[in-house]
């Protein structure tokens, strides 16, 4: 593993994966080992999320959907 990898990768849970290059048609590769990891295969749908200061998120669609709930059910609670 390269130092750089396991200086960032040190919280439990938490991996770096490398980097990738953005293609001529703006497409990038999910390293191998992140695809094993996360499931995901060839035809997946994945949000892309982005804020202008911290960078971009990528994520499938159904975890934001159970976040999202989990926030609804907190509100509900509450009210």
């Amino acid at each position: 593993m390269a130092a750089g990898k396991h200086i960032l990768a040190k919280a439990k849970g938490k991996r770096v994966f490398g980097t990738a290059k953005v293609g001529d048609r703006g497409q990038i590769v999910i390293p191998k080992e992140a695809r094993e990891l996360f499931n995901i295969k060839p035809g997946d749908t994945l949000l892309i999320l982005g804020e202008e200061d911290t960078g971009l998120i990528v994520s499938r669609p159904d975890v934001l959907s159970s976040i999202a709930n989990q926030l609804f059910n907190s509100v509900a609670k509450e009210e």
